[in-house]
């Protein structure tokens, strides 16, 4: 198995006023190119702290994560960066469009930061591909809730390479009404199979989570239930 991301032994704290606060503790995983995974629990649980870890967002306090055969945890922040603008793609729960640009200068924005030289010409194909190619040159004040997740999937696959890529969705659902959120699983795992890309998902919904080829359920910052490959090799399961 080729692994598209790997994670051993996360530990992540943080100072408070009360002292140190353990935010996720000895967290191990393992995910092929083009598997799916979804990271569910409670508010509070850790599921967005070792989302953002997985991604290259932060490092963690202690232990090694590698994403697309690098390891981002010996890496500083630039560096990071890079690995994250050649490899990784982004869908927020809040869209997270720029309110001034179109919805195709949107999806444009992160080939043209590389300095793509066909930006506009890829980013009119993936907005074909989620249906909106009757609304390229509007903007997002303009769009309805489920346009704009569309939009902000379309620049997510946009800016990533097919298998080359993994995908990150932090609660890709959590601001649309449940016709629109069902859409929008669907787009997102039709995507994930033409692209061959590898997907990670935070999710309170079971129904996406039951789409994913492995769950890793988290509770206090450990993992509570891991289910996926039966040779065990998801995760190292903390009690």
């Amino acid at each position: 198995m080729t692994a598209m991301l790997r994670a051993e032994n996360l530990i992540h704290r943080v100072t408070t006023n009360e002292g140190p606060l353990t935010l996720l503790n000895n967290i191990s995983l393992q995910l092929a190119r083009g598997e799916s995974l979804a990271i569910t629990g409670a508010s509070g649980s850790g599921k967005s702290t070792l989302l953002g870890l997985l991604a290259g967002l932060d490092k963690p306090t202690e232990g090694r994560i590698w994403l697309a055969g690098e390891e981002i945890t010996a890496m500083d922040e630039e560096q990071r960066a890079a690995v994250r603008a050649r490899s990784v793609g982004f869908v927020f729960q809040t869209f997270q469009l720029l309110p001034g640009l179109t919805a195709l200068e949107n999806v444009m924005l992160p080939s043209e930061l590389r300095g793509e030289r066909n930006a506009a010409g890829r980013a009119e194909e993936f907005l074909k591909r989620v249906g909106l190619e009757h609304r390229l040159h509007h903007y997002p004040r303009q769009l309805s809730g489920g346009e704009q997740q569309r939009v902000a999937i379309a620049r997510a696959f946009c800016s990533i390479s097919g298998s080359d890529g993994i995908l990150f969705a932090d609660e890709p659902t959590g601001s649309l009404d449940a016709g629109n959120g069902e859409k929008i699983i669907d787009l997102l795992f039709q995507l994930n199979a033409e692209s061959d890309t590898t997907l990670v998902l935070v999710t309170h919904e079971q129904r996406l989570a039951q789409r994913c080829q492995a769950h890793l359920r988290m509770a206090a910052g450990e993992v509570a239930v891991a289910a996926g490959r039966d040779d065990g090799s998801l995760s190292e399961v903390s009690a």
